[in-house]
């Protein structure tokens, strides 16, 4: 059963989701404890920890340069000073005659006058050394900063071919970086050759996924196609057709398994389409898919749909949807509901699938995303599924640069939420 879009009792919860907090999206957070804010130390201490390296570069090469500069400044202080005063040294020779008090007087002059001169060069060579070396201090900042950028440049070349790097353009790119044979040169070389290896393991991935799933699906098929034709045969025994039928069950769980497992390692491989979605088409295929299943569980499907486009793999994304409605459909209860809405919330692209159904543990929620993990760990009621539907959607939601986060709902069930990240605006070309 499914109800009309934008229309019941959902409708009227909060306008419009899902940018307001719904009564089902789980218990609040809590209130952050108040942090006291750290003092003028612990500032200090973490300051280094905040710092760029290019800006740790910097300041190491410009107080390096200011310990030389005070040092020579030292020097020259030490060296200049005894040469001025042997420059000032003045032996007085007088005729005879003068009284020697008169010649003790000009001695002293003397004396006064050459340390007075020695303290005034030195005092000006001190000023003017320290004010020539704050200017030139500033310029080897500025220098600092330029020897600091090219030295690393060899590795943001590392960090911007790191950052292109995709499961389809390992096979063309790489560093190739030139220059002496020094550790960057050795650092970068043995990046590329990383590369060629994961190259060599990505391709080695993409045959055995394709031959797999050749090589498993044919005997499936051809094991399906010989059960049915011996239960469509008139004379078959009832014993046969119960076993045909088994047999026919287990034969479709494997295939949904394989085609699990093919689509799982699909979906963590890179996207090899991106092109303009909008997830309300995607959620309102899964919900009109999933209909038929939803009336016979008895699971009532409510949805409030509104545009929110993306980049991405419009069969992913389908899919992606799809196990989410079907989990909520599949794990809930007799007379439940399912609750689907989408949104644009803070510029990014929002599906939100929320059930009713048994009581979720907290603690249980991140397990349930891992391969072939159920609640509790589950096996007896394994013939749902084969535990790859959450999996499946963390996979896809990760090719896509997204997230995807679960919550208890208060009641039972679950609340599972994707993040996207926004795209431009689908058109859709106008009929005429």
């Amino acid at each position: 059963m499914v109800s009309a879009m934008g229309t019941g009792p959902y409708r009227s919860q909060v306008p419009p989701p899902p940018s307001g907090p719904p009564a089902w999206d789980g218990p609040p957070p809590l209130a952050p404890h108040p942090v006291p804010s750290p003092g003028l130390g612990e500032r200090l201490k973490a300051l280094p920890d905040r710092m760029s390296i290019r800006w740790r570069l910097t300041i190491t090469y410009s107080t390096l340069f200011f310990v030389a500069g005070a040092l020579l400044l030292v020097v020259m202080y030490i060296l200049v000073r005894p040469v001025l005063d042997s420059a000032l040294r003045v032996r007085l020779s007088v005729p005879q005659g003068i009284p020697q008090q008169l010649i003790d007087y000009w001695n002293e002059e003397i004396t006064v006058r050459n340390g007075t001169v020695t303290t005034t060069v030195l005092s000006g060579l001190i000023t003017r050394g320290l004010l020539a070396l704050l200017g030139i201090g500033i310029l080897a900042v500025m220098l600092g900063y330029v020897v600091a950028d090219r030295a690393l440049k060899p590795i943001m070349q590392m960090t911007a071919t790191a950052r292109k790097l995709s499961g389809t353009s390992l096979a063309h790119e790489r560093i190739d970086l030139h220059g002496p044979d020094d550790e960057l040169k050795e650092l970068a070389d043995t990046f590329d050759a990383m590369l060629t290896r994961l190259n060599t393991a990505f391709d080695a991935q993409r045959r055995f996924v394709d031959n797999a799933s050749h090589e498993l699906r044919t005997p499936l098929a051809i094991n399906r196609t010989v059960l049915e034709v011996a239960l469509s045969d008139p004379e078959a025994s009832d014993d046969l057709r119960v076993l045909g039928r088994t047999l026919l069950g287990t034969n479709a769980r494997n295939e949904r398994l394989i085609e699990g497992l093919l689509l799982l390692a699909r979906s963590e491989r890179a996207l090899s389409v991106r092109k303009p979605v909008d997830v309300t088409e995607v959620a309102k295929t899964a919900i009109e898919q999933l209909a038929n299943q939803a009336a016979q569980e008895d699971v009532q499907i409510d949805h409030d749909l509104h545009p929110a486009s993306t980049l991405g793999d419009p069969v992913l994304l389908e899919r992606c949807v799809s196990n989410l409605v079907e989990n909520g459909i599949k794990y809930n209860g007799g007379d439940g509901k399912v609750w689907v809405r989408s949104g644009i919330v803070e510029g990014g692209a929002v599906v939100q699938v929320a059930n009713t159904g048994p009581y979720v543990p907290a603690y249980e929620v991140d397990s349930i995303f891992e391969p072939f993990r159920r609640l509790h760990a589950d096996r007896v009621e394994s013939a749902k599924g084969a535990g790859l539907g959450l999996s499946i959607v963390r996979a896809i939601v990760r090719a896509h640069g997204g997230t995807v986060t679960a919550v208890p709902r208060d009641g039972g069930g679950l609340v599972v939420t994707v993040r996207l990240m926004g795209g431009p605006p689908v058109t859709t070309p106008s009929a005429r």
